[in-house]
């Protein structure tokens, strides 16, 4: 399949296999739910959400209770949610969403990674109309529901969308029906494996390998910042 896409394979099990840079994106969104709200998971859904999806990645208890804890330290850092936006090599858009306690040194980096790319960052919101914001939901289908049933339930809690994907079940609404959506799931009794807000392109570009390997450069430079939280493309 030649060398292009031995790259790229290559390039992604390193992405998958990053658990030193996971766990540390994943403790700070936990903080960031505790310091935001109540360190009790049972009284944050924000936080709950944030356990749920470290647990799902294997992040170890002690990691995680560590992080609730941090939120209350005196000299506990301040984040800011923050977006970028930029055009990589080859015309790829990528949405880049950071959580930073000094916005002057995380714009710097991330226009350097474009920068050394060949591409460009863009003023914000000039992407906003390229991506759709969902709530996703990944399930095991613990109630023993048929996707029928599901989707009745589901849909005055805002679903939008319902498919099946081997064991797991994918649950998608707008952005703001993830509160309700989220508690209508629970209320089922169906097992949570992760749950989160995402940029969903409204269309997808097809890239040669070749082209391929270029983009995951900056996308492995992205992900590699520790303020990077999550990065989205517009790759079919």
């Amino acid at each position: 399949m030649g060398r292009a896409f031995e790259y790229r394979r290559a390039s992604k099990e390193k992405r998958w296999d990053k658990m030193s840079k996971l766990f540390p994106k994943l403790a700070k969104s936990i903080t960031m739910a505790a310091k935001e709200g109540v360190p009790d998971p049972d009284m944050n859904a924000k936080l709950r959400t944030a356990i749920m999806n470290a647990k799902a990645q294997n992040m170890p208890k002690d990691n995680i209770e560590a992080a609730i804890k941090r939120a209350s330290g005196k000299d506990s850092a301040s984040y800011t949610e923050v977006c970028y936006e930029g055009k990589g090599p080859h015309g790829v858009l990528v949405f880049v969403e950071c959580a930073t306690d000094n916005n002057t040194r995380t714009v710097a980096n991330v226009k350097a990674y474009f920068g050394k790319s060949g591409g460009i960052t863009v003023p914000t919101g000039s992407l906003e109309f390229m991506f759709v914001r969902k709530s996703v939901f990944e399930t095991d289908n613990t109630a023993g529901l048929g996707i029928e049933d599901m989707e009745l339930e589901l849909i005055e809690a805002g679903l939008e969308e319902i498919e099946q994907n081997g064991d797991s079940v994918f649950i998608y609404g707008d952005y703001t029906s993830f509160g309700t959506l989220s508690q209508a799931i629970e209320r089922l009794g169906i097992s949570v494996k992760k749950a989160t807000l995402k940029r969903i392109p409204v269309t997808y570009v097809d890239f040669t390998e070749e082209q391929l390997v270029d983009i995951e450069k900056l996308l492995d430079r992205l992900e590699d910042d520790d303020d990077v939280q999550a990065v989205y493309t517009n790759i079919a």
